[in-house]
């Protein structure tokens, strides 16, 4: 596909964030929310598993269940019940309302249950071991009925306590961050470290049972008077759990330069707990995953191997991690030499690639390392204890997001010490310097020619890291004793994949979500259906194989894919500006999730959840002065100046919040509430501009596309959440569709002049033509299918119909109808799902007839694609595998939305 206009690519752009709330008015009266429905049909909903093992060793799982308009009140109650009929507690709240106040999606949380579960309006189940939090006091208790956890209320100490009974299993539970203040290349510099500790300045109990707790604690990384990188914790209590889960964001704030050594390099970064030791040494236990659910299992002090014989019964013992009988009844020729039998106190699986871990042991601090084993991916998860009790622990995606560590110390001590390291500090310092020095782009006139090269959009100092942020998942289990190797395969497996309830997509389709209409079953009644969805299945598992051909993982890129591909080198172009990372250009995430919704497919799930937990967190600033925007594509994240709303759009975030409830992403929503206020901080037009404009609070220039989809993204979720502030993002929402209606052009009028203070557009005194082909390819057509389902204003729904109708339509009939053409435009595939959209709509034969030429007969993908890959190896590769030169990601995601769309939508219309 060929680069996107400059101009185009500006004016599509627009700059979001979270920003303080200024005063707004109400929407107009006449732009009002569509009646209330009647009573709709609600049958009980089955939710299964997205991955056979059920539950399996993971506290609980909390699912998002949507409904039909008018099904339910908020007042509803949700019974749940296992395939036997049997009661399964379940806890169950609110997530979003339709506009009449029924229920649209609820959250239902569970711990107990196997297999497929049905859950029907009536009485919830009570779990025998409820969970209770006890806030009273200097900490803040939390019990699941099994085991008991004390949360600090201020101090670095996070987690004082677990314990389980009488028996403390761990203690103080502290975030580490080591910092490397200077980096110099090869042997140049002295590496000098300091150590910050996570300190408290806030918590949170966000849920208190009875099925789970949640618990927020907020605070940055301190040392002296500095305090740095901000961490937010959230911990997850189940009924009748003996483990908990943890979500550890952190967002940097440092201050890291191009071309100088000296800066805020995080060396390490870590979740550490003490854990007691009681156990005799040859009664304290190591377990250390390796590939798959393949475990290191070690005593502290080994019986097994050794010149003389204990007795076989007391190695297997030892060897399945149970309490060994008195030495006295040993072969006494080992017990009276078990002083000279090796303490193992300190073990590290250091995972610094994605492609080989290393492990190793000593007996103390001081003395040499040895060996004990590697292989090429480790699971992340780690055992350290004995009989009287012991302590689990692993990090999800561990060599996924690489460089990542274990660390067990001092286990041969009363009080061992376990740091899982989302960082190791074994590997190099985490450098986010920019990456090259601008090759003298110092005016926008050299800045737009070099975008005419490598097609980077570079401007000094907008290449900076500070403000986003990376997201990770850590289990804990609280054991009586160690736990017998299938339970602890059972908790690797946890800890790899996070067991997921979720309803299934007729339930979906059933509710209309997601834009009623516009995604439907896969079908191959016939051959032509069948032959998309071939298309489909294709280009999913082609990016999926890429991933791991290309080595697309890292701590900061899991989750991305490419842009680009170079076909003369046979790589993806990671080096080369623009047709780099893929920052969500053109919806990626979007075509993943309706590919998920239809289907119900675990492994497009996990694709798309990965996504999310990047695009959300990575390519969007958090924090400073460009918070709320996301970074167009790039060699780095966070590299090109397009800070733009369109790539932090709440659209990309909505799916992964309803369907599981996680309050990570639910934060990342809510922060772009306000984000009409970052309209002032950044012109996005300011390399092209020929006009002259300064940013006004009352007259800001906002386009109708890419800018207004994601702000009214962000308004819509808040309404439908009834969030803090869903009274004044429904009144958004209901202004700004008015707004656009109203123009002389509608949505062809291209943009707007918005009033930051009443949240309404002014209607302009005369008629402009102004389209581009990004304005609606950024969620634009799934948002306003939901509104026009959701709100009853006529007028706005006739100008969005009218954009459908009009864009692929010939620069003639442009003309006839809006007085000019519009001029050299793209991307005519992936808007024939606009055309299907107004077809449905409107009864327009020959508007569904045209969808169809324009998906198979435009640009993008045809069906004389190749539709199929080609071996590559030596000396033409660097790694073998395949290719298919003849994809890009801009024209996947485009395809892919419009096959799924124009199938659900005209599927009964398609040319013989």
């Amino acid at each position: 596909m060929s680069p996107i206009p400059r101009r185009s690519l500006l004016k599509a752009a627009a700059v979001a964030g979270a920003a303080a709330q200024f005063s707004w008015a109400l929407g107009p009266r006449d732009a009002q929310a569509a009646p209330r429905a009647a009573a709709a049909d609600a049958d009980p909903v089955t939710l299964d598993w997205l991955e056979d093992g059920g539950r399996g060793a993971a506290p609980g799982s909390t699912v998002g269940v949507p409904w039909p308009k008018g099904a339910y009140q908020e007042d509803q109650t949700f019974a749940l019940t296992d395939e036997n009929g049997k009661a399964v507690p379940v806890q169950s709240w609110p997530l979003a309302y339709w506009p009449d106040g029924s229920l649209k999606w609820t959250a239902h949380a569970v711990s107990s249950g196997s297999g497929k579960l049905t859950l029907t309006a009536g009485a919830p189940a009570a779990p025998d071991k409820k969970v209770t939090v006890d806030k009273s006091g200097g900490t803040i208790g939390i019990s699941t009925g099994v085991i008991t956890a004390r949360i600090g209320k201020s101090g670095s100490t996070l987690i004082k306590s677990v314990t389980r009974g009488s028996t403390e299993i761990a203690k103080n539970g502290r975030l580490v961050l080591i910092r490397q203040p200077e980096v110099e290349d090869e042997d140049q510099g002295t590496v000098k470290t300091e150590r910050f500790d996570g300190a408290i300045s806030e918590v949170t109990v966000e849920q208190e049972g009875p099925v789970r707790a949640v618990v927020r604690i907020d605070g940055k990384h301190r040392k002296g008077d500095r305090a740095w990188l901000p961490f937010s914790i959230r911990l997850y209590f189940y009924a009748g759990a003996d483990s908990f889960r943890m979500v550890h964001t952190i967002t940097y704030d440092g201050t890291q330069e191009p071309g100088k050594a000296s800066g805020d390099f995080i060396r390490g970064l870590g979740v550490r707990f003490t854990v007691p030791m009681r156990d005799a040494a040859y009664d304290r236990h190591i377990r250390i995953g390796g590939e798959g659910t393949g475990l290191l299992r070690e005593a502290v002090q080994g019986i097994t191997g050794l010149r003389r014989d204990p007795g076989a019964a007391v190695q297997a013992a030892q060897y399945a991690g149970q309490k060994l009988p008195d030495p006295s009844t040993w072969d006494q020729r080992v017990t009276t030499r078990l002083q000279y039998i090796p303490h193992w106190g300190d073990y590290t699986l250091s995972q610094l690639s994605a492609d080989g871990f290393t492990l190793r042991k000593r007996t103390k601090k001081g003395y040499g390392w040895i060996g004990a084993g590697g292989g090429k991916r480790a699971s992340g998860f780690g055992y350290v204890g004995g009989p009287s009790g012991g302590f689990s622990f692993g990090l999800r995606d561990f060599w996924e997001k690489f460089p990542a560590q274990l660390d067990i110390r001092d286990a041969h001590t009363d009080e061992a010490e376990v740091t899982i390291w989302l960082w190791s500090p074994e590997a190099q310092p985490m450098d986010l310097r920019f990456y090259h020095d601008g090759m003298g782009q110092d005016t926008y006139a050299k800045q737009l020619e070099g975008l005419n090269i490598t097609y980077e959009d570079y401007e000094p100092e907008f290449g900076t890291p500070y403000g986003i942020a990376r997201t990770s998942e850590l289990l804990f289990w609280a054991n009586a004793a160690t736990p017998t190797p299938e339970q602890l395969a059972d908790q690797v497996k946890a800890v790899r994949t996070l067991p997921q309830l979720a309803a299934p997509p007729k339930q979906l389709i059933k509710a209309k979500v997601f834009g009623p209409g516009l995604y439907s079953e896969p079908d191959r009644s016939t051959p032509a259906k069948a032959k998309i969805e071939d298309h489909l299945d294709f280009l999913f598992t082609y990016y999926k194989d890429q991933v791991e051909q290309r080595r697309w993982y890292g701590f900061w890129d899991y989750g991305d894919i490419m842009h680009t591909y170079d076909t003369v080198r046979h790589v993806w172009r990671y080096d080369i500006g623009g047709y780099a990372w893929d920052n969500s250009e053109l919806s990626p995430d979007l075509w993943l999730w309706y590919a998920y919704l239809r289907s119900g497919r675990a492994d497009i799930f996990r694709f798309a959840e990965a996504m999310t937990r990047h695009t959300g967190e990575v390519d969007v600033y958090h924090i400073g002065k460009w918070a709320g925007l996301g970074t167009r594509h790039g060699v780095q994240h966070f590299a090109d100046s397009a800070k733009q709303q369109r790539i932090a759009n709440t659209t990309y975030r909505r799916f992964y919040y309803f369907l599981t409830a996680d309050e990570r992403v639910g934060d990342l929503m809510r922060a772009n509430v306000d984000s009409d206020e970052t309209f002032l901080v950044l012109d996005p037009q300011r390399k092209v501009r020929t006009d002259p404009y300064t940013p006004d609070r009352h007259a800001l220039s906002i386009g109708f596309g890419t800018d207004w989809s994601g702000l009214v993204s962000a308004w819509l979720t808040e309404w439908e959440r009834k969030g803090p502030k869903w009274e004044k993002a429904k009144a958004r929402v209901l202004s700004t569709m008015e707004g656009i209606a109203a123009q002389p052009n509608g949505f062809v009028q291209g943009s707007g002049l918005y009033d930051l203070d009443t949240g309404k557009f002014a209607v302009a005194d005369k008629p402009v033509v102004s389209v581009s082909h990004l304005s609606a390819v950024f969620g634009l057509n799934e948002l306003c299918a939901e509104l026009n389902y959701l709100v009853d204003m006529p007028k706005f729904k006739e100008a969005y119909l009218d954009y459908c109708r009009y864009f692929n339509a010939t620069k003639a009939e442009q003309k006839a109808r809006y007085g000019s053409d519009f001029g050299s435009l793209l991307l005519f595939q992936g808007h024939s799902r606009l055309d299907a959209y107004a077809a449905v709509q409107t009864g327009d034969a020959a508007l569904a007839k045209r969808a169809w030429s324009k998906f198979y007969n435009s640009d993008g993908y045809t069906e004389s694609s190749p539709w199929k890959t080609q071996p590559l190896s030596g000396p033409a590769t660097l790694v073998a595998g395949s290719e298919a030169a003849w994809v890009s990601t801009n024209d996947t995601a485009l395809y892919g939305l419009a096959a799924i769309e124009n199938l659900a939508l005209l599927g009964d219309k398609m040319p013989s």
